[in-house]
């Protein structure tokens, strides 16, 4: 085995966001060197890791020579050059998740046609080429309004997806790539997080329940455990193993999940990295999605994934009518609460819905954790000075 801890390994992290630097707090636990690529000189990874490049993810130069200096290569962030990354692997470098598996998850259109072809339920879907194509298909009535639109590429965070309830609210849409895939009337947005090492050893994360916020298209709040029947967690964690392992996916997969009025599970879509649905971990469980992540990427023996608690996790995203240098309003106020821990990224800069941050409240009852987040959602506030 590789010698990894206090030693001259190297670990290339491509993307310094908040997610790298949640990792960074394992590779310190660990004394693992780290090296982090970001276009942003103020990537909140900078402070934690051992060497910081900047530059820009989707140049192939750029990842390509990053990735030479270092022994295990992973990131934080799908936009990154997969060619780049195919090169690295061909030259005998480890990369995981794997170019490949990043290929099939980049592309909304791909990720879904990979779900068909490997009988994994999934809402039904049209692939279109152009606006063009999509305007001909719901004038030929091939397609039924309302349905949910999707780019394919370059979507977060709500971007890039519209429901379509009226023939004008086509127009509003950019002339790209996309999927109308049937808009699912369902009970509830779940999600699990799925880890997988190289030698093909699956874990699944307990399955979180997910609120979201009406207008900004933002999970509000991730509730673990989720409020449903044992019979609908035992389906969903399933279906999560069943993807990871059909990707030949490494490292850690966030699954999102619709489960149906009548209690089917339909996969949305996947994340092939640590995940906002994941964070409760940190937390909650015995082992978090970071350190389950690294393990997983360093083929170690993955940890226990279960909770010592139950979790809420609120996001602090910016209020809207703020732009500007950051202030968190009533910080000390929630935490006097219970079982409250505010994490923030570093980001210097706010605006309205970009997240800067979350809350876990953890507690022995998930309903006492809830009407806490409820308390500390109110409270506190993502401002500018």
């Amino acid at each position: 085995m590789q010698h990894f801890f206090s030693s001259d390994f190297k670990l290339g992290i491509l993307g310094g966001g908040q997610l790298g630097k949640m990792l960074l707090y394992e590779t310190r636990k660990y004394d693992i060197k780290t090296h982090v690529l970001d276009p942003s000189n103020e990537a909140p990874s900078k402070i934690a890791c051992n060497y910081f490049e900047q530059g820009d993810l989707l140049d192939f130069d750029t990842v390509y020579n990053f990735g030479k200096q270092v022994d295990v290569l992973t990131f934080e962030i799908e936009a990154v050059n997969v060619e780049a990354l195919e090169k690295l692997e061909a030259e005998g470098k480890n990369v995981y998740p794997s170019a490949a598996t990043l290929k099939k998850i980049q592309n909304k259109g791909k990720q879904k046609l990979f779900y068909q072809e490997k009988g994994i339920p999934t809402a039904d879907f049209e692939r279109f080429e152009t606006k063009s194509d999509l305007v001909k298909a719901v004038a030929s009535n091939k397609i039924t309004l309302p349905f949910v639109w999707k780019c394919t590429e370059g979507g977060y965070d709500g971007n890039g997806v519209s429901i379509i309830k009226q023939n004008n609210d086509i127009d509003k849409l950019p002339d790209a790539e996309c999927i109308a895939e049937k808009l699912i009337d369902f009970k509830n947005e779940l999600g699990v997080i799925v880890v997988r090492n190289p030698t093909g050893e699956v874990s699944t994360y307990p399955v979180v329940e997910m609120e979201f916020h009406p207008e900004a298209n933002q999970v509000e709040y991730v509730i673990c455990p989720a409020r449903i029947d044992e019979n609908v967690t035992l389906k969903a964690r399933a279906i999560a193993k069943k993807v990871s392992e059909s990707f030949e996916h490494v490292g850690v997969l966030a699954v999102e999940m619709f489960q149906t009025k009548n209690d089917e599970i339909l996969v949305n879509e996947v994340a092939p990295r640590t995940h906002n649905s994941g964070h409760f971990s940190i937390e909650a469980s015995y082992t978090n999605q970071f350190e389950q992540h690294l393990r997983s990427v360093l083929n170690l023996p993955l940890g226990n994934t279960d909770s010592k608690v139950a979790a809420v996790m609120v996001n602090l995203v910016g209020e809207e009518g703020f732009a500007g240098n950051v202030r968190y309003q009533n910080i000390d106020k929630i935490m006097s609460l219970p079982g409250v821990t505010p994490h923030i990224y570093g980001k210097k800069e706010t605006r309205p819905f970009r997240k800067m941050g979350h809350v876990t409240i953890v507690s022995p009852n998930v309903n006492d954790a809830r009407s806490v987040a409820e308390k500390v959602k109110k409270s506190i506030k993502v401002i500018s000075s």
